[in-house]
């Protein structure tokens, strides 16, 4: 979909979601203490729990996401770990584009009970797409496509929030077989994650949300 499509109020709708999405999820080092998973400190992250456990933010972007994923005739999405899960819950409460079934995706296989390492109704026989809620290296969400396809899932693609284009993750998933579609791409031109206060979104993607995946 593009911008020419899309009416002067949707457009809108959609430019101003992206940025408060990104605005209620930055985290900067002036805030508060933050740390990348070796320790050392960092000078932004991305929280987006915040703004996904809020409802009005909730149900805007699971309508968004759902009527993406029916376009595309997809009706089952797969997650794994608290960044996944508000994004799957927000997609099944979006009924106005069909039925969704929804999964969550364990590390390990549980030992008792039913013993799955899949969690919820989905179905075999349809295609699954994994959600997430920031795509970087594309080792988590790969990870999470490679134990779904490990229990006979077909996994088509990987729909997330965030999409950091200095990163290969984007080449890595569709390397391995999978498309791949994101609410809004961040670029960082100049400096490292860890040297600046927030990721920079490039002029194109604030001004057009089609180059950001924002109105597909």
């Amino acid at each position: 979909m593009t911008h020419d499509s899309l009416s002067p109020e949707v457009y809108t709708e959609l430019v101003e979601l992206g940025r408060r999405l990104y605005e209620r999820s930055l985290i900067r080092k002036a805030q508060e203490e933050i740390t990348d998973p070796r320790g050392q400190p960092i000078g932004w992250l991305l929280d987006t729990r915040m703004p996904m456990l809020e409802s009005r933010t909730f149900i805007e972007v699971g309508t968004v996401l759902a009527e993406r994923l029916f376009a595309k005739g997809i009706h089952q999405v797969a997650g794994r770990g608290f960044g996944a899960y508000a994004i799957v819950g927000s997609i099944l409460s979006c009924t106005d584009h069909g039925t969704f079934r929804g999964g969550f995706v364990r590390e390990q296989r549980k030992r008792y009970g039913r013993k799955r390492l899949v969690e919820g109704p989905l179905r075999l026989d349809e295609p699954v797409v994994v959600v997430d809620d920031i795509l970087n290296s594309g080792h988590s969400t790969l990870r999470t496509a490679s134990l779904l396809r490990s229990e006979g899932y077909r996994v088509e693609g990987a729909l997330t929030l965030f999409n950091f284009t200095w990163s290969e993750g984007r080449r890595l998933l569709e390397t391995n077989g999978l498309w791949v579609d994101s609410l809004l791409d961040l670029n960082l031109k100049s400096a490292g994650p860890s040297e600046s206060d927030s990721p920079p979104l490039s002029h194109e993607h604030e001004a057009h949300p089609e180059e950001t995946d924002m109105a597909r």
